[in-house]
């Protein structure tokens, strides 16, 4: 693998799936506003980008805030087939997805996979310096004792089985750690040294030394970690969270790091986001916040471009797309 220097690659772009059904190609919108480099991708994939019209099959959708405008768009052009979203995690579009669930169109595609290289760098850094104590340290204006832990030889729990745990799998590997992945099903997940759905999680917490939170954000994943997950958790024990902070109960976080129940948070997501001015976490000497910087738009720009670029040449050809969401489990 070839890269130059920041470069990432979209590590699903081989993953390719054939849809249910196979939207009708037409003229492509690039909303709410049509940035030059996707307008790009749109006509390096073989596309045309035009205005948004009753001709209009395909949608490169680029703003997760202003997703109830996309809902106003699909319900006044009812000709759209496809919508590429610009996100890995699509909850921000739960309430549209589900609406058009028993229809055969849109097709959606998100950028799942595609961010897995930065997310799961950040990944690895919260781990890392949440093990070496550097929020304590780095907020003591004064040397302080020698402390830290190693990551090498630990046991990782890892929460979710998509392109960013792959890819978490890979980087960890260097320091021989011993992972446990937790999903939906049983099924081997390449790297892991075990396999295990949610209901077994309880199980395997009073071992880990590090959890990590990298799974989609649905209704049934909603607080997966919570007062009485975290309370199974050594006291050595530390949290990172790269996927959305509506996976965990922020208030049993908050009593669980006050209390000394875990060793410490690494959060890049939290709930609610962004995390008021004066909430406890901020204080917190045994939390780390980074404000939702995992993938920069300097390092997802070229990444979506290119998942635009791959899914257009999918829709004018017979290829199959990738990053398929399935609008009922949505993700």
């Amino acid at each position: 693998m070839t890269r130059g220097i920041g470069q990432h690659n979209d590590l699903a772009a081989d993953h390719r799936t054939e849809p249910l059904h196979r939207p009708e190609p037409g003229p492509i919108a690039v909303l709410p506003e049509a940035r030059q480099v996707f307008v790009d991708a749109v006509l390096a994939g073989g596309g045309t980008v035009e205005p948004l019209s009753d001709a209009t099959r395909g949608v490169v959708w680029l703003s997760e805030t202003r997703s109830a405008e996309l809902a106003t768009v699909l319900e006044a052009h009812p000709g759209i087939q496809w919508v590429q979203l610009p996100w890995a995690g699509v909850d921000a579009f739960a309430a549209i997805l589900a609406n058009f669930a028993a229809r055969p169109y849109p097709l959606w595609t998100s950028a799942k996979g595609a961010y897995a290289e930065p997310v799961a760098e950040q990944a690895l850094a919260l781990t890392l310096a949440l093990l070496r104590r550097f929020p304590q340290k780095a907020r003591t204006a004064g040397w302080v004792p020698k402390t830290g832990t190693s990551l090498y030889g630990l046991e990782v729990v890892l929460i979710g089985a998509g392109g960013i745990a792959r890819e978490i799998i890979r980087l960890f590997s260097a320091f021989d750690v011993t992972v446990t992945v937790v999903r939906r099903s049983t099924e081997p997940l390449e790297g892991a040294d075990a396999t295990i759905t949610a209901a077994d999680l309880p199980s395997v917490l009073p071992r880990a030394d590090v959890v990590i939170i990298a799974a989609a954000s649905t209704d049934e994943t909603a607080r997966l970690i919570g007062e009485e997950e975290l309370r199974l958790m050594k006291p050595s024990a530390v949290l990172v969270n790269i996927a959305r902070g509506a996976l965990v109960d922020t208030d049993a976080l908050v009593a669980a790091l006050a209390a000394g129940g875990i060793a410490g948070a690494g959060l890049d997501v939290t709930d609610p986001e962004p995390l008021p001015d004066g909430h406890p976490l901020w204080s917190e000497p045994n939390c780390l916040i980074t404000s939702h910087s995992a993938d920069t738009p300097e390092m997802t720009a070229p990444l979506l471009a290119g998942r635009v670029r791959l899914n257009v040449e999918a829709f004018h050809g017979t290829a199959g797309f990738v990053g398929v969401v399935d609008p009922v489990a949505g993700y």
